[in-house]
């Protein structure tokens, strides 16, 4: 057995079997921050701007001056959420030019970038289902090539949706 501080024992049957909605109380995390994804993720994006900034490029914006005029962000905290998310590996950092006028970057996600559209999808849709107020939400997702709804879902191995009941967490090592 290995207890955690505050009594949880995280590899007892009951709580390896237990789903997610009904973990008992603890007084700690099983895991501590430095040694989680999620924390580290948090770490990143995890603030308003950022994640504006990471919605906003989701719908093709990529010029500095187009997101801070789209988000009435403080030009100097839109310079530094852009420099971390570059630096994180999220957006690339490209040049264009107009005829005429200077060099400027754009901003470009990246394929990790990217790969956060399926949780920016699950964000908007649980903000349409608990802060929608009922109204029609502005924007819905479908199929490539056809009219058909999607939803950001769990699946498992074989494409079967879990529901999050039934989702347990299993602590490695």
């Amino acid at each position: 057995m290995n207890p955690v501080p505050g009594g949880l024992d995280l590899e007892s049957e009951l709580f390896q079997n237990l789903p997610m909605s009904q973990i008992p109380l603890a007084r700690r995390s099983p895991i501590p921050p430095e040694n989680c994804n999620l924390a580290r993720t948090i770490e990143i994006i995890g603030d308003r701007w950022t994640l504006l900034i990471l919605r906003a490029a989701l719908y093709g914006v990529r010029r500095f001056d187009d997101f801070q005029a789209e988000l009435r962000c403080p030009r100097t905290v839109l310079s530094g959420r852009l420099k971390t998310l570059v630096d994180a590996g999220l957006l690339t950092k490209k040049t264009y030019k107009v005829p005429g006028k200077r060099a400027r970057p754009e901003y470009v996600l990246s394929a990790m970038g990217l790969s956060l559209r399926p949780i920016l999808v699950g964000l908007t849709q649980w903000g349409d289902v608990w802060l929608g107020q009922g109204e029609q939400p502005p924007i819905s997702f479908t199929k490539l090539g056809s009219k058909t709804a999607i939803r950001a879902a769990f699946v498992d191995p074989e494409g079967r949706e879990v529901r999050p009941d039934q989702i347990r967490a299993v602590l490695r090592g």
